[in-house]
C-alpha cells in the first residue's frame, strides 16, 4: 500500500466522537492571565458559559460544584461544560473573594489580567476562560457531562495550544480574538477526548456510549442527519443489534432512549437554525423533515416548552 494510501485510510476512520464534538461549536470566548500570590480564594459564580482553567504555574485547590476539593498541578486542566459555581483557593480554609469584586485590568475585547497580591511569591499562575457554546443548554451531551472535567499533565498535546493562546492574549494582535476561539475549540475538543480516554471502558454514561462500537454510530448517525426521522429499527441496524437489545442498551448507556435523544437533537437543530439563518418556521421544518408548518411547531414546543418564534421573530 502506498504511503499516501496509508494517509488517507487513518483519516476515512470512522470516529463518532469527532462527530459529536463537531456540534459543539463555540460562539463566545472570554480569556484572562491570572497571577496569584498566597493566601488567596476566589469564587465563581454559576453562568450560563462554560468555563476551563489552565495551571501554568504552581498549584491550586478547586473547590467543585458538589464540594469536594481537588488539587490542580501545573500542566492540569478543569473544564466545567456548563459553567457550575465553584472555586478555586491557595486552601481550604482561606476566605473566597467573589469574583465579581475583584478588579481586572481589561487589555482587550473579553481579554483582560487579574492579581491578587498576598504576602508570599506567586504561588499559582492561571489561564482562565469562559466559553459559550451555541445553544448550550439545548445540547443533549452537555447535559450528560460530569460537572467537572479534570485532564491531568496536559503535556505535549495540550500545553503548546495552551501556551499559544496565552502569548496572544498577552501580544494583544490584530486578529488575536478569532485566533484564541478556534484555540480554545481545539483545546476543549482535545480536553474532552482526553478525559473520555482515561474513563474506565465498562462505565455507563455518554463517555462510554460513544466508545461502544455499536451504540457510537447510532450517536454519530443522529448528528450527521438530524433531519432524518429515525426509526428504532434504523438505528439498530445501524448498531448491528435488534430493535429490543439495542433501546436497551442505548437507555441504558446514554441516559435516555434513543427516540427521544434523537428528538432532542433534531430541536436543538433547529433551535440553531431560528437563531443563526433569517428562514420561517415552514422552511426550518423542511429542513428537518417536517410536512407542515403546524407538525414542526407541535414537535417544536412539546419537545422544548417553548414556541419556534420565540427564538426569532420572522413570519411564519
Amino acid at each position: 500500500m502506498l504511503p499516501s494510501e496509508t494517509t488517507l485510510n487513518i483519516f476515512a476512520k470512522p470516529d463518532p466522537l469527532r462527530d459529536i464534538l463537531g456540534d459543539l461549536r463555540i460562539s463566545g470566548l472570554s480569556y484572562g492571565r491570572c497571577e496569584l500570590r498566597e493566601p488567596w480564594g476566589i469564587e465563581l459564580p454559576a453562568q450560563r458559559e462554560a468555563r476551563f482553567h489552565f495551571v501554568a504555574a504552581g498549584s491550586t485547590l478547586l473547590k467543585a460544584p458538589d464540594g469536594t476539593w481537588h488539587r490542580l498541578d501545573a500542566g492540569d486542566v478543569v473544564l466545567l461544560p456548563r459553567g457550575d459555581a465553584h472555586a478555586l483557593a491557595s486552601s481550604e480554609t482561606v476566605q473566597c473573594t467573589p469574583l465579581p469584586d475583584i478588579v481586572r485590568e481589561e487589555i482587550g475585547h473579553r481579554t483582560y489580567r487579574l492579581a491578587l497580591d498576598g504576602c508570599h511569591p506567586p504561588g499559582a499562575i492561571l489561564f482562565c476562560s469562559s466559553v459559550s457554546f451555541d445553544a448550550p443548554s439545548a445540547h443533549p451531551l452537555i447535559e450528560l457531562m460530569p460537572a467537572q472535567l479534570i485532564v491531568r499533565a496536559a503535556g505535549e498535546a495540550l500545553e503548546p495550544l495552551l501556551r499559544i493562546m496565552a502569548d496572544e492574549i498577552l501580544a494583544e494582535k490584530m486578529g488575536s480574538a478569532t485566533v484564541l476561539t478556534r484555540l480554545a475549540d481545539v483545546v476543549i475538543t482535545r480536553v474532552i477526548r482526553t478525559w473520555s480516554e482515561a474513563q474506565p471502558s465498562n462505565g455507563d454514561g455518554w463517555l462510554s456510549a460513544i466508545r461502544d462500537p455499536k451504540i457510537g454510530r447510532a450517536l454519530a448517525a443522529i448528528h450527521r442527519e438530524p433531519g432524518r426521522h429515525w426509526s428504532l429499527a434504523a438505528l439498530a441496524h445501524l448498531a448491528g443489534c435488534s430493535s429490543s437489545s439495542f433501546r436497551d442498551r442505548f437507555t441504558r448507556s446514554v441516559g435516555t432512549p434513543p427516540a427521544k435523544y434523537a428528538a432532542r437533537w433534531r430541536m436543538h437543530v433547529a433551535g440553531t437554525i431560528l437563531r443563526d439563518q433569517r428562514l420561517s418556521n415552514g422552511e426550518v421544518g423542511a429542513k428537518l423533515g417536517y410536512d407542515s408548518v403546524t407538525a414542526f411547531t407541535r414537535a417544536f414546543r412539546r419537545i422544548t416548552g417553548k414556541s419556534p418564534g420565540s427564538l426569532r421573530r420572522i413570519p411564519t
